[in-house]
């Protein structure tokens, strides 16, 4: 936990409206999200009028942060792999996932202990860094370097790494499918550039020039 300590305050209070764009508009919607950082993207979410009800879960308390602003129903802060917060099941209609998964031990586990708490036809909205982004890649086969960095795709609390491939691969399973998985530019260097080689290419190089991926679940009815 104390390798959280040496980030910058805007990597907890971001509004993460990449996210936001792809939430359903239902102004009756019960929405959660794992990993909420100071709770501005769930007061954002409010304030747009995209839920009737929004609930955070996050590892650390956060003084002067919005964790406990009147927009936000309720506000845990756990480890939920080691104390999962008491949640009713099947009773959310979208679960947010941005950059979490990663920082954890066994995100398998907690996908399909999330699922549990999904409406039927719900859905899981997150993002995860994408390690076959080209300077990864650059990094690791042709400098021969694997070091950690305070944040990036080499975070020092990333416990897992991701392709494409993989991020599909964790959010399909019996109960749950994927219905759209999009390359995310917006953080890396040069995002206008990789916009345009992007399309320029017909997506042939999409996942060597995105930063991260960001993919809807849709909980199936069984």
């Amino acid at each position: 936990m104390e390798l959280y300590s040496e980030k910058a305050e805007i990597y907890f209070s971001n509004t993460r409206s990449d996210l936001i764009k792809l939430l359903p508009i239902n102004a009756n919607s019960k929405i959660l999200e794992i990993g909420s950082g100071g709770g501005d993207t769930l007061v954002e979410i409010k304030r747009r009028g995209l839920a009737a009800e929004v609930v955070g879960v996050e590892l650390f308390s956060m003084p002067n942060t919005k964790q406990t602003d009147p927009a936000i129903d309720s506000f845990f802060i756990c480890d939920i792999e080691k104390d999962f917060p008491q949640l009713q099941k099947e009773y959310f209609d979208v679960i947010i996932c941005g950059d979490v998964l990663e920082h954890l031990l066994d995100p398998w586990s907690i996908v399909e202990e999330l699922v549990k708490h999904l409406k039927p036809n719900g859905l899981i909205i997150a993002s995860l860094p994408n390690f076959r982004f080209r300077s990864a890649l650059f990094k690791v086969f042709f400098k021969g370097d694997f070091s950690y960095t305070k944040d990036g795709i080499f975070d020092k609390t990333h416990f897992r790494f991701f392709c494409k491939k993989n991020i599909v691969e964790l959010f399909t399973s019996r109960e749950l499918s994927v219905q759209s998985i999009y390359p995310n530019f917006k953080f890396s260097d040069k995002a206008k550039r990789a916009r345009f080689l992007n399309l320029f290419s017909l997506g042939v190089f999409e996942e060597f020039l995105a930063l991260q991926f960001l993919v809807v679940a849709k909980k199936r009815v069984i």
